[in-house]
């Protein structure tokens, strides 16, 4: 296969452009009549939009324009499952920086348990092989947002060198400091991860004992007790504010440009680069473009959109995306708040760009009882807003189409 560093990772520059010419705005504005009710209050809503144009010189190099509604790096909202995009981005560079002969992304990872209530993870049904190994867990992160994948992953990088690698690449606001979806885990139980070790048929390559590490960043956020009551673990109604201060956070402008830095990494700093190998490229362009039934290992029979939030997510379940179109990218809904960070091509229409974005949504100001306005509020404004600037791209006129032969390539490669 070519060399994606060459394909696709050029030299760009990003404009961010005065708020008279803010060209998201104005689509929003001019469609106003046609959106929900997000349209009418997005205070309310929280809504927070980055709109990231791309176009090419004759050489094919990429330069970025940004549009921003309602960015604020103060404002707290939950980003759920967004987190596991750096968590499969730094256990790859993690495996690479270790420069253990033998020891890469595909070498079996066995998860032991420690200090209670950690559990272990010694097999996975999904894998070809039934193992698991850090490649299986990105694919599963991307291909269905798999919780499990995320969590083993973190137990893999450690609290505090999870968030001081995001650090140190300029991602400053963000705190990822727990586990997703499995019970017993205070915030204690966070900083303590499990035993780790990595094998191949000759034996152990690399042990990792349990690890304790502490990671907390208030980031003087606003609004991070929310609500009027919350249901807590054993379903009693606490009639209180939910406290999300000890919950992850990641700023928008942090997700895209964790994401832009991998998509289009020689338009970044060489600080703000993950260190990962072409190969390390190629499964991770592979595992966010595929839809999932897609995907042989693991195989899943989700809709397309089930993890596609933007222009799809409010579409019929049954409804195929056109395979033309492909959406790179990472969502979380949990909590009311819905998220998508995602670089969306249209490999026939020579279109693509960023587009990351989250709304709130819980009229009953009630956390934890499952009672969220996904469907009705959440999902139409990716749709509405996603066909939008979609449309806007199909018209905008470009002087040099974008290359996507190394997407095509990447997708021939299952």
């Amino acid at each position: 296969m070519r060399n994606i560093g060459l394909l696709l990772l050029l030299f760009g520059l990003t404009t961010i452009l005065p708020a008279q010419r803010n060209v998201l705005e104005k689509l929003i504005t001019s469609e106003k009549d046609a959106f929900g009710d997000w349209v009418q209050d997005p205070a309310k809503y929280e809504i927070q939009v980055i709109y990231t144009q791309i176009d090419r010189n004759a050489a094919g190099e990429p330069s970025f324009t940004s549009y921003r509604y309602g960015v604020d790096p103060g404002q707290y909202f939950y980003p759920a499952s967004t987190v596991k995009m750096p968590a499969a981005f730094l256990a790859l560079e993690k495996l690479n920086e270790l420069g253990i002969v033998g020891l890469d992304k595909q070498a079996v990872m066995q998860t032991f348990a420690g200090t209670a209530p950690q559990t272990a993870a010694l097999a996975d049904a999904t894998a070809a092989s039934s193992l698991p190994s850090v490649a299986q867990y990105v694919r599963k992160i991307f291909l269905v947002s798999d919780n499990d994948a995320y969590n083993r992953l973190y137990e893999f990088l450690g609290q505090r060198y999870f968030n001081e690698k995001l650090r140190a690449k300029g991602f400053t606001d963000t705190r990822i400091i727990h586990r997703l979806s499995v019970s017993g885990y205070d915030t204690l139980g966070n900083r303590y991860t499990n035993p780790v070790q990595f094998v191949n048929d000759q034996g152990p390559l690399y042990q990792q004992g349990e690890v304790y590490s502490s990671f907390y960043d208030d980031f003087g956020l606003t609004r991070q007790q929310r609500g009027i009551a919350y249901m807590d673990n054993d379903g009693e109604m606490i009639k209180e504010p939910f406290d999300f201060r000890y919950k992850n956070y990641v700023a928008v402008q942090d997700l895209h440009d964790i994401l832009k830095s991998v998509i289009f990494p020689a338009s970044v700093s060489e600080r703000e680069r993950f260190n990962l190998t072409d190969d390390d490229y190629t499964w991770v362009y592979r595992a966010m473009a595929q839809f999932p039934r897609e995907s042989d290992s693991p195989a899943y029979d989700h809709e397309d959109h089930y993890v596609k939030f933007w222009i799809y997510g409010d579409q019929d379940s049954t409804a195929q995306i056109p395979k033309n179109v492909r959406i790179l990218n990472k969502v979380g809904w949990a909590y009311g708040y819905l998220t998508d960070a995602a670089y969306i091509v249209d490999m026939d229409a020579g279109v693509e760009f960023f587009l990351v974005g989250t709304i709130h949504v819980n009229d009953n100001q009630t956390y934890n009882d499952g009672v969220y306005e996904y469907e009705e509020k959440g999902l139409p404004f990716f749709g509405e807003l996603g066909r939008a600037v979609y449309e806007y791209e199909l018209q905008r006129k470009r002087k040099n189409a974008p290359d996507f032969s190394w997407l095509e390539e990447v997708l021939k490669e299952e």
